[in-house]
């Protein structure tokens, strides 16, 4: 990005009134040249400044040098459309135009992505592949398992899918418009479930906008158990998912195992703080729950019972012809379209994106204690599953060395008023890829604008290219590779 835009890092304020304001083209061109260049959108809303009137906010990140660029522009009834140059701005304008009624003029598929005819689901109109051997397979919102709803239809010529399309806004809460006025009391508790199974990630990224906005910190033992909550909610999750992916293929031995073996892990963070998903731990200025000598002691010991048994359980996966016949070349994503779409996360890191917020744009404990990237290249299921089990054994070799290097002092400090007229930026690499909060306030210090981006809204879009050219038996498999969270994209 050239200049114009404001240039700042992760959790860094600045005045909401230093933010350039460009005309529409000009900050239309400013985001893709960005791109193209090697940047990625990682936010793109609207805040309302009159009736049918919006003042447009894009956050490019450079990853390479860890710089995160802000820029805006106003619009009114309707804009040129990003998307044309920018692919990764699609799903964006799209909530642009559902939720605020802005139109981005030459948008190639202008559905909406929560809601269709005000209160529905966006299940509304589907594109379809016309021809005389081609049809439609409709699945969900309902499904077999206990997961949450979301719509998939497919245009299949025989077994081969041709397009999926996905509809979700199911489990719309209206997360966003309520942290419009707060901090309050409530505030952290729709933090730790936006989305239900990433309680510390996303407790975390709004833990730093605060403290960012109140120029207050967390002491350094703070930092270090909330890195060790975060990296335990990543095992837990992983460890499931690698179990199911052996159930998805009939393999039970390993699925059996990690089943069990989630939980163990879930109790690990219970043992940090009485709750499995860490709720009630992290908050603004610190923790509220300190780690002493006998609880380290009993973590580690545990942790080294079930990293054996993972161990075991996982390898079996590996050395197992049937199970690799059915994960290799299957689901793949290129990486040319994984760059298009701006995927994160392991999705990302399977197709030879190395990309990752611990690296990219460290903070709190990470800039100190540095957790290699994983990754591999053949952007299949394979890869997906892999870049879990590397992510397992290097988190819990940093759980290992944070359970016995943690710093004295304090656990959490005195919170403090917010600054008026500032926003921040606030980046955490959760267990499903980067989640960023991009927070702003008014001039009494409360939130004006409150924007959440789970990483599921960046790859919903990565799960339909898995299925383009693969068969539809394969969708579970694909499915549960990415395991992307509804509610956590219906914010």
């Amino acid at each position: 990005m050239t200049q114009v835009a404001l240039t700042a890092h992760n959790n860094e304020a600045v005045g909401a009134d230093d933010i350039p304001r460009l005309p529409i083209v000009s900050f239309r061109d400013e985001v893709a040249e960005a791109v193209i260049s090697g940047g990625r959108l990682c936010a793109l809303f609207g805040v309302p400044i009159k009736e049918n009137a919006l003042e447009l906010v894009a956050v490019v990140g450079d990853d390479a040098e860890g710089r995160l660029s802000i820029l805006s522009s106003q619009v009114s009834g309707s804009y040129p459309s990003l998307t044309p140059g920018c692919p990764q701005a699609h799903l964006f304008e799209r909530e642009i135009a559902e939720r605020f009624g802005v139109l981005p003029i030459g948008h190639p598929w202008l559905k909406p992505v929560r809601f269709a005819h005000s209160e529905f689901p966006a299940i509304g109109d589907f594109f379809r592949v016309e021809g005389p051997q081609v049809h439609e397979v409709a699945v969900g919102p309902v499904h077999a398992g206990v997961i949450e709803p979301g719509h998939f239809r497919f245009q299949c010529n025989g077994e081969e899918v041709m397009h999926l399309e996905i509809a979700l806004g199911y489990q719309h809460r209206g997360v966003e418009r309520a942290l419009v006025g707060a901090p309050n009391p409530r505030t952290i508790h729709l933090m730790e479930t936006a989305a239900g199974d990433t309680t510390a990630g996303h407790a975390l990224a709004f833990c730093h906008a605060v403290e960012s906005l109140s120029k207050r910190g967390a002491p350094p033992r703070a930092q270090g158990i909330r890195g060790i909550a975060l990296e335990l909610e990543r095992m837990a999750n992983h460890a499931g998912d690698l179990g199911a992916l052996g159930g998805d293929v009939g393999f039970l031995p390993t699925s059996a195992y990690c089943g069990r073996l989630r939980g163990d892990l879930l109790n690990l963070t219970a043992l940090l703080c009485g709750s499995r998903f860490g709720r009630g731990l992290i908050r603004p200025g610190g923790v509220l729950f300190d780690l002493d000598d006998a609880r380290i002691y009993e973590m580690l010991a545990r942790l080294d019972r079930i990293m054996s048994d993972l161990t075991s359980a996982v390898e079996l996966l590996w050395e197992t012809p049937s199970v690799l016949a059915r994960f290799e070349e299957t689901g793949t994503v290129s990486r040319s379209s994984s760059d298009a779409l701006g995927l994160v996360g392991p999705a990302a890191r399977a197709g030879g994106v190395e990309r990752d917020v611990r690296q990219d744009y460290p903070s709190g404990i990470y800039r100190f204690f540095r957790i290699p990237v994983s990754s591999m290249s053949s952007g299949d299921v394979f890869a997906r599953a892999f870049v879990r089990w590397l992510e397992v054994m290097r988190s819990a070799a940093f759980v290992r060395e944070q359970a016995t290097a943690l710093a004295g002092g304090l656990i959490r400090a005195e919170e403090g008023p917010l600054s008026p007229r500032r926003l921040v930026v606030s980046l955490v690499e959760g267990w499903r890829g980067e989640i960023c909060h991009v927070a702003a306030t008014d001039k009494a210090g409360r939130f004006s604008t409150y924007k959440v981006i789970d990483p599921s809204f960046h790859n919903w879009a990565g799960l339909a290219m898995a299925m383009r050219g693969g068969e539809i038996s394969d969708f579970p498999l694909c499915n549960k590779s990415f395991n992307l969270s509804y509610c956590g994209h219906d914010l």
